[in-house]
């Protein structure tokens, strides 16, 4: 069974909460919601998200309070900060105080998004929670913390590149992912560069997984919309 990573959104303005949750469950991630800190540490014992988001300028205890106080309780949960001060000096008070990072208002989701990811891909959070792991489908596995492909064992030769389109995709099953949704998971900042390569990824990626690569079964195109890593639903494991 698939389980999403859980991000507890802490922010006062419910229609910047709606639409964070709209945006990152729609992009496979299990959004909490809380409108000030007051339940924080309640919320992170209970349901233990992976990363919080937490606004600065909030009633009754503002986010760099809040991160100092967890901080200070050894909670290592990683944690953005969103603000609208747009100082240098606001944003390394905020790095001191033990934020990961710091996105300023008004800001694109999909930039939260990329921010959340580069996040969780780095090897702090992955060693205080352990390996990641293993996707299995079919003769393949997926290692992410070796970053290899095998197949019944044996090692496949794949590119950097590759190697981040293939686990984007075996990381949302049987959903839909648009080119630039790929591109932002893959390559992040620099996705605008890189346009062309996802089609060459693809088309190389098939080759290796798909019995015929003209009539893909694993990795199909979902036409005007994106490509979808197509498996039973308990066609793979984690």
């Amino acid at each position: 069974m698939t389980t999403f990573p859980k991000i507890l959104v802490v922010d006062d303005d419910p229609e910047l909460r709606q639409l964070l949750k709209a945006y990152l469950s729609k992009h496979g991630y299990d959004v909490l919601l809380l409108p000030d800190p007051r339940e924080l540490e309640k919320t992170i014992s209970r349901f233990s998200p992976q990363l919080i988001v937490l606004d600065w300028m909030m009633p009754h205890e503002d986010g760099m309070s809040a991160c100092r106080r967890l901080r200070a309780k050894s909670e290592q949960t990683p944690i953005i900060m969103l603000t609208a001060r747009d100082e240098t000096v606001d944003r390394i008070i905020g790095l001191q105080m033990g934020a990961d990072d710091y996105l300023c208002k008004p800001f694109d989701p999909r930039e939260l998004l990329a921010r959340i990811e580069a996040v969780l891909r780095r090897p702090a959070f992955i060693a205080q929670h352990g390996t990641e792991a293993k996707i299995s489908f079919g003769e393949f596995v997926i290692d992410p913390n070796i970053r290899a492909l095998l197949r019944s064992g044996q090692a496949i030769e794949l590119s950097g590149g590759e190697f981040d389109l293939l686990l984007a995709l075996a990381r949302h099953p049987n959903r839909i992912l648009s080119r630039d949704r790929l591109l932002t998971l893959v390559h992040g900042d620099n996705a605008e560069q890189m346009e062309r390569a996802i089609d060459v990824q693809i088309h190389r990626l098939r080759k290796l997984l798909e019995v015929d690569a003209v009539h893909p079964q694993i990795i199909k195109t979902v036409w005007g919309r994106g490509y979808v890593f197509s498996l039973p639903a308990d066609g793979v494991s984690a």
